[in-house]
């Protein structure tokens, strides 16, 4: 969140617009709520908005569809971080409407790092500069897309992370990824409450798949998160995310398919003892 809040700041300040952060209040009741309570924050001099479409702090699967829906009713652009999101929940674009999609294969499609992609509706693609100006503009043999020539094209960069893709996503269908991922959900949803209560906690949100994947964050307090994701590996190797937002601290538990129960009786028991 803090490194997509100086990407904002930086860009606002080069074309000085204004930007604010919608506070969202936690935990969330319902869509309806949260829906409401988001448009709050929006008026007539709102032309953009950007929201994750999983938080990454707090795991939560925000109402992407119908706050999409909305803006395009008022006639404003929508900007989606879809990071968490391919390969870990249903992800159709098109019927989302966002404007503007980017989203990262590595981390639940299991693609080498650094693979991800961006959409643009080619109503907007026209607005978009490439990072690396190179061999795509004004290019001697043109695509169909002058947007894939700009974007695509970057010096000598090595595309071979990128042409695991569609292995990756034969290798979940082969392996009946939809299956898999309800497995994981199971767990994450069957754990939540004993992690809730060991630290005397309410959830962030209902649990269900409106607004979890696989993926829970718990509301720690601790003083020290970066010692103590350090004692959780080297006490008991477990390799773990601890999230901030605001000066709220949190720890995140992701299921994929190689974890198990045991994984998270090994978690549960270890921040047992770390906790007291």
């Amino acid at each position: 969140m803090e490194l997509v809040k100086r990407t904002w700041k930086y860009y606002c300040e080069k074309a000085q617009a204004k930007w604010k952060v919608c506070h969202i209040n936690l935990p969330i009741q319902s869509k309806e709520e949260l829906i409401e309570t988001f448009f709050k924050e929006v008026n007539e001099n709102t032309k953009l908005i950007f929201i994750s479409h999983i938080t990454s702090s707090t795991a939560i699967k925000l109402p992407i569809e119908e706050i999409c829906n909305k803006a395009k009713q008022l006639g404003i652009t929508t900007f989606i971080d879809g990071a968490h999101a391919p390969g870990h929940i249903p992800l159709n674009i098109k019927n989302l409407q966002a404007d503007i999609y980017t989203g990262a294969c590595h981390k639940w499609m299991m693609t080498p790092k650094g693979v991800s992609f961006l959409y643009i509706k080619k109503e907007l693609q026209h607005l978009f500069d490439p990072l690396v100006i190179s061999w795509g503009y004004q290019s001697e043999t043109p695509s169909h897309s002058p947007f894939i020539d700009y974007h695509q094209m970057q010096g000598t960069r090595d595309f071979s992370a990128m042409l695991t893709i569609p292995v990756a996503i034969e290798y979940m269908k082969k392996n009946d990824w939809e299956n898999v991922k309800a497995s994981c959900r199971s767990l994450v949803y069957k754990n939540a409450p004993r992690f809730f209560q060991l630290f005397n906690t309410a959830a962030l949100c209902p649990i269900n798949e409106d607004f979890m994947g696989q993926m829970c964050s718990i509301k720690i307090h601790c003083q020290n998160p970066i010692l103590l994701q350090k004692e959780l590996f080297n006490r008991f190797q477990i390799e773990i995310a601890l999230t901030k937002l605001g000066e709220k601290n949190y720890v995140r538990y992701a299921i994929q398919a190689f974890n198990s129960q045991e994984d998270l009786d090994k978690l549960y028991d270890a921040l047992s003892i770390l906790k007291n």
